[in-house]
């Protein structure tokens, strides 16, 4: 490992170098050309790296660093051949890194694990539906089986994957969404009305004040740094908020443009608040005190009285609430002085129209739910929802979690969407909720569930407490991945397994009545189409479609009310029932294919209308509880590296951070290093802490100084996974508390 110091800014010639060098290196000059062409394009395919919107106007080269690495990742023309099943047993493989996983190459052929075996070996698809068919109807209830979904999977699988799913008998729907932005849906559905962001992509432009929280645009969505890049050339300002610098919000330079290249660049942020891990809601309610005390010494001037008499409620429960902030506990609780928040409060009370973004640094919290509610009390006191250049902006990260939750992906659907189905079907689906991701791996080791079928993903790596989901994991009498490249959870399986190998998102997807395409929805609820671009690399392979469809046939038979096999032929039957159950798809199949397609409706952007309890917003109070951390303890949160997509690991470096073949590194406060007598380059067990629990341990991890927030470290998901226990969650949404673990860091006995 090599470890350098972290880079001062984003993307540039080395950006465009270290994407065009892995693409043209495993794919070469023809299939990078055509595939590269396409990504994002209006006639193309989706990026499967995140979920940032397209412009209206598409670049020739619509696509970042990350991006590419994706695409090639998954259009690499390198298979698994047969014999490499015999060849590596699941003991083996068990002991292989996520990295050397996935650089095995394209899954191209259904594989079994029977019980007692510690091989795969390959299986015909008609023999692996019946096995999965036959451990279903064989259970003693259809909650005893649970349905995983990835957010890369399109709206169209989606939707016949949940109906499938309760048509069986089930809402056990757990999603990748439970893990990361389940907190956001939560919060925002309980004070907006809805669980999405309430922008628009040309926003961005219109805002005068952007505050970036608990994010890293650089790594996790680059093209967002094309949006601030214009928005701060429209006079914005962007303020963010992290407990670590990141090279993205510090300088961009963008590659398309000549100062990107041989120039400096666009200067990103105009403030850097390092706030302490756990500390956002504090500095949120300390923001809206601030506002409430100009609007008491300037009466009518400051609030949007209007907006708020007319669309709102609890404003005067909220005055008396933060009346009673404690500013030292605010100050204690962020690490901030007061003079840096009073600059971003100053700045808010300046900015006309203001968006707030924020990703899992906000949501992997105890008090997430509470946090993002302290968002929307912000932006609601200055009518900052429903205009132009303003609004609450939730960051997704697959580039489809969103849709897969609009298609009824979620184990809580609400009786409306569950009547429509019934309407369409004439079946009645369950109306018990089911399990979330968490629920699912508890209800495992209780031995509840038997069966885990899982529409892409990789659970027990991307989930809490790696050693607890593991053995869970592992005490299931069958699981099945729907897959494209191998990963952790293809080798922690139950006593029999299955691998259905599935077509990507690059790929062409050809069934009876021609060439078909699939769609998908991004962060700021425009749903457009994707078209595969490439050939399979094996005619082995079916679509998702094929394997939900054909699945469904053989568990539940083709005498049913649902036309499975015509789904099958034609995805635009399956859109000709979504116009009909779910709401803004009136028309699917023709507004999908016009270039660009459509954006679905959104009650607080477009018409300040909110379909809460009340039919206002809610103006919420939420009790501050600083995370505690005793003395000579961290607190932890884990984070991506640059060349990695979730749990995905693209190479051992991380580029903008200084780190060079290496993943087993935490990164501490030099200051704090003193303190707790440890040393750059040490090796270190990270122990963390929980009050009635053993302890949890990852070894030999080198230690980093870097300029992390004081009392703060940070250590690579997934691998550091393994530090949080699944009991830790946040309150409300479930979603397990990635972002503040205590931890103590002991010398490890190799020694440096």
């Amino acid at each position: 490992m090599r470890v350098e110091p972290p880079e001062s800014w984003a993307v540039g010639l080395p950006g465009v170098t270290s994407a065009m060098s892995y693409a043209l290196g495993d794919l070469g000059p023809s299939r990078t050309l055509r595939l590269l062409s396409r990504v994002n394009q209006k006639d193309g395919f989706d990026c499967m790296s995140c979920a940032w919107p397209d412009p209206g106007h598409r670049a020739r080269a619509e696509f970042c660093e990350n991006g590419a690495r994706a695409v090639t990742w998954e259009a690499t023309t390198l298979t698994v051949p047969t014999e490499f099943w015999a060849a590596h047993s699941l003991t083996e493989l068990a002991s292989r890194s996520e990295y050397w996983l996935g650089q095995q190459g394209r899954l191209v052929e259904p594989v079994h694990k029977a019980a007692g075996s510690d091989h795969y070996e390959p299986i015909s698809w008609a023999s692996a539906l019946r096995l999965v068919a036959s451990k279903l109807n064989g259970l003693d209830s259809p909650d005893q089986a649970a349905f995983y979904t990835s957010g890369r999977t399109a709206n169209e699988t989606a939707f016949v994957y949940q109906l499938f799913v309760r048509a069986f008998g089930t809402n056990n729907l757990p999603d990748c969404s439970n893990m990361c932005h389940e907190s956001t849906g939560t919060a925002m559905l309980e004070t907006l009305g809805i669980g999405k962001s309430t922008i628009a992509y040309d926003d961005f432009e219109k805002a005068d004040l952007i505050i970036v929280m608990g994010q890293n645009p650089g790594t996790n969505h680059p093209r967002m740094l094309n949006a601030l890049e214009d928005a701060k050339r429209a006079g914005a300002a962007i303020v963010s908020v992290n407990p670590l610098p990141e090279a993205g919000l510090r300088r961009y330079k963008n590659p398309k443009t000549v100062r990107g290249i041989v120039g400096r660049g666009t200067d990103m942020a105009d403030q850097f608040l390092q706030i302490r891990s756990g500390g956002d809601m504090a500095l949120l309610q300390h923001l809206s005190r601030r506002v409430l005390e100009a609007e008491s010494r300037n009466p009518g001037t400051v609030l949007d009285h209007e907006f708020l008499s007319e669309h709102t409620l609890g404003l005067d429960e909220l005055r008396a609430h933060l009346d009673q902030l404690d500013q030292d506990e605010v100050l204690a609780a962020t690490g901030l002085t007061l003079e840096e928040m009073d600059e971003l409060a100053d700045r808010y009370l300046a900015a006309e129209c203001v968006i707030i973004t924020w990703a899992m640094g906000i949501t992997q919290h105890r008090k997430g739910v509470d946090t993002i509610k302290e968002i929307v009390n912000l932006l609601l006191l200055r009518g900052n929802i429903g205009k132009p250049g303003a609004g609450a902006s939730p960051i997704r990260g697959h580039s489809n979690v969103q849709g897969d939750r609009t298609m009824g992906i979620w184990e809580r659907m609400p009786d409306r969407f569950l009547d429509a189905l019934a309407a369409e079907f004439s079946f009645e689906p369950p109306r018990r909720h089911g399990l979330d991701s968490v629920q699912s791996i508890e209800a495992m080791r209780r031995g509840e569930i038997k069966v885990w079928f899982a529409l892409g993903g990789n659970l027990v790596a991307a989930i809490s407490d790696t050693a607890a989901a593991e053995a869970a994991m592992r005490g299931t009498e069958l699981t099945v991945q729907v897959s494209t490249k191998l990963n952790r959870s293809h080798v922690v399986t139950g006593a029999e397994a299955l691998i259905l190998p599935t077509l990507g998102r690059t790929d062409v997807d050809l069934q009876e009545s021609g060439p078909q395409f699939l769609s998908v929805e991004d962060s700021v609820c425009a749903v457009h189409a994707t078209h595969g671009a490439v050939p399979p690399v094996s005619d082995m392979l079916l679509s998702e479609v094929s394997i939900v469809t054909r699945l469904a046939r053989a568990v539940l038979g083709d005498d049913g009310p649902i036309d499975w096999a015509g789904f099958e032929r034609s995805y635009d039957t399956i859109r000709s029932s979504i116009s009909r159950v779910v709401p803004g798809f009136e028309d699917f199949n023709e507004r999908i294919r016009h270039r660009g397609g459509f954006v679905l409706p959104n009650g607080p952007r477009d018409s300040r209308t909110f379909a809460t309890s009340t039919g206002k917003a809610m103006i919420t109070v939420n009790d501050l509880v600083p995370v505690e951390c005793p003395p000579g303890r961290l607190i932890l949160q884990t984070i991506r590296s640059h060349d990695q997509f979730n749990t995905t690991t693209y190479s051992l470096n991380d580029r903008y951070r200084g780190i060079h073949g290496g993943r087993d590194v935490v990164f501490v406060n030099p200051a704090d290093l003193l303190e707790l007598g440890l040393s750059d380059g040490q090796r270190v067990d990270l122990h963390s802490e929980w009050p009635g629990e053993p302890d949890r341990v990852l070894r030999h991890q080198r230690v980093v100084a870097y300029p992390t927030s004081r009392g703060c470290a940070a250590a690579y998901f997934p691998e550091a996974n393994v530090l949080v226990s699944l009991s830790s969650t946040a309150l409300g949404s479930n979603t397990p508390v990635s972002k503040a673990v205590i931890v103590r860091l002991e010398a490890s006995p190799t020694g440096p």
